[in-house]
């Protein structure tokens, strides 16, 4: 990736003072003075960061702020990652405890959490308000015999009733586990069976794209699916009574009667539970199998979020951040434990695009929001409206814009910098469910470079393979981890001997975390090109082509709303064939000469390799619920695979575009 056009983009501030009030020059200053050593650059501190990881999360936890109810013997086993050491041994905390209390000496009244339903209708809670109930909610919990290391589950929006549920489950030890309320029935059970979860939290209806939808039936199917329920608390009731269906059920009763069973909470005290103690269980997409539960710790999670968002990101208690999730992406338990800085989040369980494409802007406007972030697929809708929002609305609060779920393409690049707030940071984070966090992303101690997530995070001792295990700079590989980290799963459930775990992360390479994704890593800025998933890599002549590369040519052309790459194995050959398929705009058809327009611009912008055997076009592309593309689903039906999880689709129907080439 070239340096061109980068005076167009952020790039860190060069006066010392300004340069001295980011937390992440201040951390460095920390450890300066602590280990008595000396850092000129960000790759500096990193390398550090990753040959002394035992003592630079030791010097996260300490600078930070971790509030600890115990000391701890050890910081980390001294094992290898594939062994997946324990980490603070003998530590003791509270997941929620911290979230709610780190930061104790700010004022109650701040806001924590603004719930949108719209730019101008919203409710607003405060940090007195958010604690007060947490506590309501967990003692009543109590009441009902949960205890530390029962499982409770949410099927659920994203509000303030589910950020008080969680935080509830935490404060008790418990473990929570959610699924959102476009799931299909299925899908709930497909994950939550699995838990054998003793609570539900259950919302009673929704709306999207302003229309309302009752959940009632769903919430009984999945009742009925899981005998282990002994209590469920519906969500979302909004004044009104429960249906006589529900409330038939003597087991259901609505979130605000059973928030107030329990007002004395003078004398509440958050359970106080080891450094790996479960916190969260969350499930893969499923997409190639059942959903795996991976098991993620209490300790390891805050310390890897507190990380991201403190030295990485830079957040600050004055911040509001509004970033567009469901509950069921790990995108909403990496923004819940923003609370542990004393943030503002701004909530938003909408239709991001219909049938208001600038709601995000306006809320964000409206509030005054300093960070905006969305999965890359948004983005990418915002580029075909060509509008400037920036021009529209007061986007000036907004001094960092985040993406993820899959690559940022450079025209989304472009969009956000020149349309939504020139020169603030825009971070392409990547990580994943599996580490319910970021191995890359932002650092406001970097430039912006077009196309790239500007660094490997603090800790997290990143590189590139080539298939013989080498690590390669410049060219593609297959992205691994080398070092151990705090917030990977401790386990994944009913995976009693590990097999799964293993067979996940360390069979590829011995002895490193291998993630599954494709990438780029340059030698000139230290940054990541992110090129796709790598079970959905397309191979010509050997030669591994990512599919971002293609994607990211194919959205110049307006005639096409959205595409899809996937590979054929052809019958007596060791080659694949290269299938484009495009989703046209209305009104316009795939025509000889629109096909011959692509093959020429991918030839020219990238190489010959590229360049697909078939232009094919559909009626439309299949995705997750969380908003990625399926090319394993599509590469399966091409091949005359079964696929076997269509329960994780948000579309399903869509795969049967793709039959007719079988």
């Amino acid at each position: 990736m070239s340096m061109k056009n980068q005076m167009d983009y952020y790039s860190p501030p060069t006066d010392s003072a300004q340069l001295c009030k980011l937390p992440i020059v201040r951390f460095m200053h920390f450890i300066e003075e602590h280990y008595k050593l000396k850092f000129d650059s960000y790759r500096s501190l990193h390398r550090w960061s990753c040959d002394r990881y035992d003592d630079f999360w030791e010097a996260v936890l300490r600078f930070c702020g971790v509030l600890l109810n115990t000391g701890y013997s050890q910081v980390v086993e001294s094992v290898r990652i594939d062994k997946i050491p324990k980490w603070f041994i003998g530590a003791h905390l509270n997941y929620a405890e911290n979230l709610l209390y780190a930061h104790r000496n700010a004022d109650p009244k701040k806001i924590a959490v603004i719930e949108a339903k719209s730019a101008e209708e919203f409710s607003i809670f405060d940090y007195e308000r958010i604690r007060s109930d947490v506590k309501k909610l967990a003692t009543s919990l109590r009441a009902e015999g949960v205890s530390a290391g029962d499982r409770i589950a949410g099927y659920l929006t994203n509000s303030y009733e589910t950020a008080v549920a969680m935080l509830a489950t935490a404060a008790i030890g418990a473990v929570w586990s959610s699924a959102s309320v476009d799931f299909g029935t299925l899908g709930v059970l497909d994950r939550f069976q699995q838990l054998e979860p003793i609570v539900l939290f259950a919302a009673i209806g929704t709306t999207y794209k302003r229309k309302a939808f009752v959940l009632v039936d769903k919430i009984i199917d999945i009742m009925k699916g899981l005998p282990t329920l002994r209590r469920v608390i519906v969500t979302n009731v909004n004044g009104t009574d429960m249906p006589t269906s529900l409330k038939s059920d003597g087991r259901c009763v609505t979130f605000n009667e059973f928030l107030q069973r329990s007002s004395n909470i003078e004398n509440f005290r958050f359970a106080s539970v080891p450094f790996d103690h479960p916190l969260f269980i969350m499930f893969s997409s499923g997409t190639t199998g059942p959903p795996k539960g991976m098991v993620h710790t209490t300790g390891g999670t805050l310390l890897k979020h507190i990380e991201e968002h403190i030295l990485q990101t830079g957040f600050l208690p004055a911040d509001s951040i509004l970033f567009y999730t469901t509950c069921g992406w790990m995108m909403w338990n990496w923004l819940m434990s923003c609370f542990f800085i004393g943030m503002t989040l701004v909530l938003f369980d909408e239709s991001p695009l219909q049938p208001d494409p600038h709601i995000l802007f306006k809320i964000a406007a409206r509030h005054k929001c300093t960070v905006l972030g969305m999965g890359a697929k948004i983005y990418e809708e915002y580029v075909k409206l060509g509008d400037c929002p920036a021009e529209i609305y007061d986007m000036t609060s907004i001094r960092m814009v985040l993406s993820t779920g899959s690559p940022l393409s450079n025209a989304c690049f472009r969009y956000i910098n020149n349309s939504i707030h020139p020169g603030a940071v825009i971070g392409s984070i990547s990580g994943g469910t599996d580490i319910v966090g970021c191995f890359m992303g932002a650092s406001q101690l970097l430039p912006v470079v077009e196309g790239e997530c500007q660094c490997s995070y603090l800790g997290m001792d990143m590189a590139s393979y080539n298939d013989k295990g080498d690590p390669v700079l410049g060219i593609q590989g297959e992205l691994v981890c080398l070092k151990p980290f705090p917030s990977m799963p401790s386990q994944f459930i009913n995976d009693p001997d590990g097999r799964k775990y293993r067979r996940a992360y360390f069979e590829r390479f011995k002895g490193v975390w291998t993630h599954g994704d494709y990438c780029c890593m340059s030698a000139e800025t230290g940054g990541i090109i992110m090129l796709g998933r790598s079970d959905a890599t397309l191979n010509r002549g050997g030669i591994r082509i990512g599919t971002a590369e293609i994607y990211g040519i194919v959205q110049q052309f307006d005639e096409i709303v959205d595409c899809i790459v996937a590979s054929q194995k052809l019958s007596g050959n060791t080659d694949e064939r290269i299938i484009l398929f495009v989703k046209m705009a209305s009104s316009e058809q795939l025509t000889d000469s629109l096909k011959i327009q692509l093959k020429q611009r991918i030839r020219t912008l990238m190489s010959p390799r590229h360049v697909p055997d078939m232009i094919v076009a559909v009626s439309d592309i299949p995705y997750t619920i969380s908003g990625k593309k399926v090319e394993v689903a599509v590469k399966q039906v091409l091949n005359g695979e079964k696929v076997e999880r269509k329960t994780s689709l948000r579309n399903p129907e869509a795969l049967e575009n793709f039959r007719l080439l079988e």
